[in-house]
């Protein structure tokens, strides 16, 4: 992996004064080292395993006792891992790749599965719940992570409480609830490239012991990673604004209603610009550009908008009458997205892509919980509907095809796609769980989830016309100006029936092992692109079996937990891009590929090993591969293709070392060393693309004020300054190219938080 020289250091290290960190070293050890007499005198405290409790089954319940694969990290963990966003979370948690993609889409891949694409018309293989709402589009689900409680992730189908669209498993989004107790935090941070941020929450009784209320705000602004040649502007910076507010009405024990809502918005200067990694031919030129060499600078002209905003308001309802709760969670959530993408990654127009969305939806879920000594039950009623209305098409005057090797002819491109489609799922879904002896558990689940969409899609051609952008287009698009139109109005409907089956046994009061079989299920679709008939494709399916134990060891000093999985994969939906043999045009395909079998393990282990130091492990495991994928030209290529985004091996350890002889206060010392074998980004299996093993190192010098009440943290990420590939797109069949996006280069900072 190749290093950064000295003027990508310098340019990296750009306006971060440097002694404001040395500053704030010597004042947090000066005075520290004199004092272990008074040290000797402080009571000690004794260490142990913290007690995470969950929800992932819809009750609360210790993580120790829940018999499934589920990563949780706790507020405070979040803070002290320095986790902004939810790409953050990649690396602590095994068999999870997370990271935003080529259009402020979260790409999430879990156990080997998830969904690339960022177009609208297919949905994500791993859903994405903020407090129990499910996101129904990529764009929006990429959260910063702002006033949090937890945050858990559910690895394997979760077909049965959760149902739609986690057939890879759920990302839980839990936000902080409003309490009687008056309190607040107000959190700033700065590091390189003129990053700076505020976090900030208040919370507190409105109506003693009746009526609190919450709210939370946060600012973030970074100059970009990547410098654009064309005019010396950022690439890839950040401006977000997102909020939070909350109430908890509770006039009594047994009734509460709780309504919250957010809002977010986005809009940086730039959209985010890949790499090129291969030549790619000009028109404008009549000879090639060579692939680039820095993955943080490029020359490009249509990266000029991006923007994204996000809106949602939730009200839960929770009426509890002896061993049971009834709870009710309406929700509605808006999202609009612009983005203009340089896919050419050159100066000139040879492949600009736009996209204009605006999506709404609206959910409802009735809940019937019931728990006592030896059997508990989640049952309930889900609706959710969504309408989306995107236009989205090519800014190409200079696009070009290959008629014969060499022979380059241009092919000039302006058009216009709009998609309006509805979606619709339904479902009712029970869970039980019974305790059959002291000693052994028998969970049953099931779920009957009825999906329907329904798509309207139009294409028209510009070029000519008078009419050279994206913006003209959506003003004309529909009024006779554009030409050869071509479109189809369909609609379809699936049904499913989603089981899982459990056993678990306590082999002592803190050792548990689990089996379990299930299946997970994601709706079918059509094809978005611009295109004259429909292409449906049809839902995915996975049985899963696993088997894993959970355990506290060694006097409840060592949490030790593990997994093993085997999936079997059917009718999984690939996003692919090709070249017309007939005509030599671009294609981009949306289609059932194949089969696949995944199987793997994964290990997560927490020791304290003394008062002083804390150990972290997670390890993972993916194997299997596809059992038959259809490529170009209907040939069977399962043999020359590798799963996306599954790198074979996958890791974190970390330590938190606290010294003992500070005085004031707490001072310690976090390190992580994250590591991934070789990943492919794409579903070509490019090797052009496919990012090879690497090991991304992280440390922060921590102090906590002895009263609790203010801290400062000095952070660094990817130490080493790796350059790594998180995302991909192989576009060698038309125009000709092959482009990397690259996770962000070595960043450091400093955060001081007050709580009050």
């Amino acid at each position: 992996m190749s290093m950064s020289t000295p003027q990508d250091q310098n340019r990296s290290n750009k306006n971060f004064n440097l002694s404001s960190v040395a500053l704030v070293i010597s004042a947090l050890l000066s005075g520290n080292i004199h004092a272990q007499e008074q040290q000797q005198q402080k009571e000690e405290k004794e260490n142990k395993i913290e007690r995470i409790s969950v929800t992932a089954t819809r009750h609360s319940e210790n993580l120790q006792e829940v018999p499934i694969a589920v990563t949780a990290i706790s507020a405070a963990e979040l803070e002290k891992m320095q986790i902004h966003d939810l790409g953050d979370l990649e690396s602590n948690v095994p068999n999870l790749n997370l990271h935003s993609g080529d259009a402020s889409n979260a790409v999430i891949y879990i156990r080997g599965v998830g969904q690339i694409d960022s177009i609208s018309f297919n949905d994500p293989g791993v859903g994405v719940y903020l407090d129990d709402v499910y996101l129904g589009r990529v764009q929006g689900s990429f959260l910063d992570v702002i006033d949090p409680e937890q945050i858990e992730v559910l690895r394997g189908p979760q077909g049965t409480l959760y149902g739609r669209n986690t057939i890879g498993g759920a990302v839980r989004f839990t936000s902080a609830k409003p309490t009687h107790d008056n309190s607040g935090y107000i959190n700033l941070n700065a590091g390189n490239y003129n990053a700076l941020g505020i976090k900030a929450s208040v919370n507190g009784s409105l109506i003693d012991d009746v009526l609190a209320g919450r709210f939370a705000i946060a600012k973030s602004n970074r100059d970009g990673f990547s410098k654009n040649l064309h005019d010396n502007s950022d690439d890839f910076d950040k401006d977000t604004l997102t909020w939070r507010g909350s109430l908890l009405y509770q006039p009594s024990d047994n009734f509460s209603a709780y309504l919250v809502a957010d809002g977010s918005e986005g809009s940086p200067s730039a959209s985010r610009t890949p790499h090129r990694e291969t030549p790619i031919y000009s028109v404008v030129k009549g000879d090639y550009y060579p692939a680039a060499e820095d993955p943080f600078k490029v020359d490009v002209t249509y990266n000029d908008l991006e923007s994204l905003k996000t809106s949602g308001i939730a009200l839960t309802l929770e009426y509890i009458s002896g061993n049971s709760v009834f709870k009710s969670i309406t929700a509605k959530r808006e999202m609009e997205y612009r983005t203009h993408l340089d896919l050419d990654a050159t100066p000139d127009e040879s492949f600009g892509i736009y996209n204009f969305e605006d999506q709404n939806q609206l959910s409802q879920e009735f809940q019937w919980l019931y728990k006592d000594d030896t059997f508990s039950i989640a049952s309930g009623l889900y609706y959710f509907n969504e309408e989306d209305l995107s236009l989205g098409g090519a800014i190409a005057p200079d696009f070009f095809v290959m008629l014969a090797p060499e022979f380059y002819f241009p092919w000039p491109v302006i058009n216009a796609g709009q998609r309006d489609q509805e979606n619709t799922s339904s479902a009712a879904y029970a869970n039980i769980s019974w305790s059959v002896t002291d000693k052994l558990g028998l969970t049953l689940g099931a779920r009957y989830t009825i999906e329907e969409k329904e798509v309207t899609s139009k294409g028209e051609e510009f070029f000519g016309t008078g009419i050279t952008t994206a913006e003209e287009m959506e003003a004309a698009f529909d009024t006779g100006i554009g030409y050869n139109p071509t479109g189809y109005s369909a609609s379809e409907k699936w049904k499913e029936f989603t089981p899982k089956f459990v056993l678990d046994y306590k082999l002592s009061e803190d050792t548990m092992i689990y089996a379990s079989a299930g299946k997970g299920f994601k709706s079918g679709g059509f094809n978005g692109r611009i295109t004259s008939f429909a292409q449906p494709f049809e839902p995915e399916t996975m049985l899963s079996y696993e088997v894993g134990s959970k355990s506290l060891l060694n006097n409840q000093n060592i949490r030790l937990n593990m997994a093993a999985f085997y999936n079997d994969y059917k009718n999984f939906q690939l996003s692919r891009f090709s070249i017309d043999p007939d005509t030599g045009a671009f294609l981009s395909l949306f289609e059932n590929a194949g089969k696949a079998t995944i199987y793997g393990a994964e290990m997560e282990l927490e020791a304290v090993a003394s008062n002083n130091l804390t150990l972290n492990f997670n390890l993972g495991y993916l194997g299997g591969g596809y059992d038959k994928f259809i490529g170009d030209f209907e040939m069977e290529v399962s043999d020359e293709r590798e799963l996306v985004n599954s790198p074979k091996w996958n890791g974190r350890a970390s330590f938190e070392y606290f010294f003992s002889n500070f005085t004031s206060g707490e001072l310690s010392l976090r390190g992580s060393a994250a590591f991934r074998s070789k990943t492919y980004l794409t579903v070509s299996s490019s090797e052009v693309l496919a990012q090879s093993s690497y090991t991304l190192l992280d440390m922060s010098l921590n102090y906590l004020s002895e009263e609790g009440n203010w801290g400062v943290s000095l952070y660094g990420k990817n130490l080493s300054d790796e350059r790594y590939r998180q995302h991909g797109f192989d576009l060698s069949a038309s125009p000709g190219v092959q482009l990397g996006y690259y996770g962000a280069p070595r960043t450091f900072g400093v955060n001081v938080n007050y709580k009050f």
